[in-house]
């Protein structure tokens, strides 16, 4: 007899079913990609819902210095003149108890293919909302590296009328991770690569039931 609540169930076939649907539409997943479990022997996993009744929240890092307020709402960051590798980010935002969250806001900023960020305008800087299921997708490129960090993406998360998560996310197999001063293993993205294209996953757990 299985003695977890509805709830319990409902919750593992919703993430489970969301934890593949935005690669599977964003046509980036590879011929016989790896199962939950074959990744997370190979990376450390996301700070993401699991068997836990309560989840870490996902850690928080510095804004750093290239911060722009006021980024349009978009969910992408392509148009004329960005070059590099393509790349799509997504996931979901969830509270502590994995309840998705609608309507949270989540804000990217990142370096060009060349390491350089737009402090003038807003090339590659963006924000949206989550969806009614909590989840969240970026048209984006892979950043650039700069000296003294390793390649990295910038996140503002916020639930609507709570406080900010300012965070960062990171990319696996970076040779710089291990030199970076503030690299955090527990950020770094579940990563894809086909066709000279990336998809990146990644579930935010926000600091609240």
């Amino acid at each position: 007899m299985d003695e977890r609540t509805p709830h319990d169930r409902t919750r593992r076939r919703f993430l489970g079913l969301l934890t593949a649907l935005p690669l599977l539409l964003s046509g980036l997943l590879l011929p016989g990609r790896r199962s939950a479990a074959q990744a997370n022997r190979m990376l450390t996993p996301t700070p993401a819902c699991g068997d836990d009744d309560d989840d870490d929240p996902t850690p928080a890092q510095t804004e750093g210095p290239f911060f722009t307020p006021r980024s349009p709402e978009r969910n992408t960051l392509l148009e004329p003149g960005i070059t590099g590798v393509p790349l799509v980010v997504s996931g979901l935002v969830l509270t502590r108890t994995c309840r998705p969250l609608a309507g949270a806001l989540v804000d990217f900023w990142q370096a060009n293919d060349d390491g350089a960020y737009d402090n003038e305008g807003y090339r590659l800087r963006g924000h949206q909302f989550t969806d009614s299921e909590g989840r969240y997708r970026l048209e984006t490129i892979v950043p650039g590296l700069y000296p003294g960090r390793t390649r990295h993406i910038h996140v503002k998360v916020q639930a609507p009328d709570r406080p900010v998560l300012t965070t960062q996310l990171y990319f696996p197999g970076e040779a710089d991770n291990a030199r970076d001063r503030i690299f955090d293993r527990e950020l770094v993205m579940e990563m894809e690569e086909a066709n000279d294209r990336r998809a990146g996953l990644f579930d935010f757990v926000l600091d609240m039931e």
